[in-house]
């Protein structure tokens, strides 16, 4: 028997805040491993984990508020803990991989393969982690072709984050990043939530496990206190904000060079004048 399956039971309310949570931590995350590059060797890997752990906390929140719009109309979903909250070390993990790669490598050849490749697949390891988490009546069958799209598309994301954050230097051009990256990321859960269907067993045996309403105070409170942490960080810290600002020459005051220059060119025409009536004053005198 087939489940009927919804993705947006609260509408598009679900997948807007999902996707603001997945643009926030790629925005923070771009930013940190920005300013990796800035800071001496010995603080890199400091900046770096920060970057892993937004990024990951940003994708996770974005992947369970997103499961909060997803029912079975003839089963109630609950989730295990365990496997929930191990699904966001997953992420953290991986994408800190990727991460530290291309932070020590330099976004660009090889090293942005490897690390776009290891993020990208450790994206969907998390959403995947995070499915097998669910408890319900019933067992999740997947489309092998949705499968495979949702793969390439979080793979094409990671990479395409890694080497924004190695290119990337103002703060305008970090946001349009985090934005592109938020779409991708979204597109990625959605391509494989696409291709979910429910297969009931018809049996009335209790499901164990938290409901969504009991995992979405912690799931809230911890990685958006996090994040919220990170974003304090970031806005203190004016190079992760802004960038490197270019040093510019001084620029002299308006008004003050001209009545300098004025002053000095009054002089030099009165002391011919002042000899001049020196020499008059004396003319009669020799005279």
């Amino acid at each position: 028997m087939q489940g009927t399956v919804d993705g947006f039971t609260y509408g598009l309310v679900t997948p807007l805040v999902a996707y603001l949570m997945a643009c926030l931590g790629g925005a923070l995350g771009l930013r940190c491993t920005t300013r990796a590059g800035r800071v001496a060797r010995s603080w890199r890997p400091g900046w770096l984990a920060l970057a892993s752990a937004a990024i990951g906390s940003g994708i996770w929140t974005m992947h369970f508020i997103a499961m909060m719009g997803f029912t079975v109309a003839e089963a109630p979903i609950h989730y295990d803990k365990p496997t929930t909250f191990a699904s966001l070390g997953l992420a953290i993990v991986m994408v800190g991989v990727g991460i530290f790669i291309v932070g020590y490598q330099g976004p660009r050849g090889t090293a942005l393969f490897t690390g776009g490749t290891i993020t990208g697949l450790g994206i969907a390891s998390m959403h995947y982690l995070g499915m097998a988490g669910m408890r319900l009546d019933g067992r999740l069958e997947y489309d092998t072709l949705s499968v495979a799209a949702s793969v390439v598309i979080g793979m094409a994301a990671a990479t395409a984050a890694l080497w924004a954050a190695g290119q990337v230097r103002g703060f305008l051009w970090s946001v349009g990043a985090s934005l592109i990256m938020g779409i991708a990321v979204s597109g990625m859960h959605y391509t494989a939530m696409a291709g979910v269907s429910v297969h009931l067993h018809g049996t009335s045996a209790p499901t164990t496990g938290d409901s969504p309403a009991t995992l979405l105070a912690p799931m809230l409170i911890g990685p958006l206190a996090f994040l919220c942490l990170a974003g304090v960080v970031v806005l203190f810290d004016p190079l992760t904000v802004m960038g490197r600002p270019d040093a510019a020459p001084a620029e002299p005051q308006p008004g003050v060079p001209a009545h300098a220059v004025a002053h000095g060119a009054r002089r030099p025409a009165l002391r011919p004048r002042r000899d001049l009536a020196r020499q008059r004053a004396r003319t009669p005198q020799n005279r």
